[in-house]
């Protein structure tokens, strides 16, 4: 069983879906991609014969709009990228300070 099923079977359950609807929300509103305006589908990886083939029978109005999407998530204020640079830095001093030979 799929998690998939397993997630649309627990929410038949009105008490169940009642319960798990916050947490959900609060899921969905921390990862960020509603912030940026993105969809669910926008993230689904391209890479399979079967996503390429929904995506070629998207009507055009709807696929320019995710393309939209996407680009203006990309094209978004890079938060992470300092911070990657900032420890690739660090290893690499790191890595220079270990390798060092000290000659008396």
């Amino acid at each position: 069983m799929s998690l998939a099923s397993i997630v649309s079977r627990t929410f038949e359950v009105p008490w169940v879906k009642r319960m798990m609807m916050p947490v959900a929300q609060w899921y969905a509103n921390a990862a960020g991609y509603r912030q940026m305006g993105l969809r669910y589908d926008d993230l689904i990886p391209e890479e399979s014969d079967v996503v390429q083939q929904a995506l070629k029978r998207l009507p055009p109005k709807e696929a320019y709009d995710r393309i939209y999407r996407i680009r203006r998530a990309v094209q978004d204020i890079r938060y992470l990228r300092p911070l990657i640079e900032e420890i690739e830095r660090e290893r690499q001093e790191r890595e220079d300070l270990d390798s060092l030979v000290i000659k008396r």
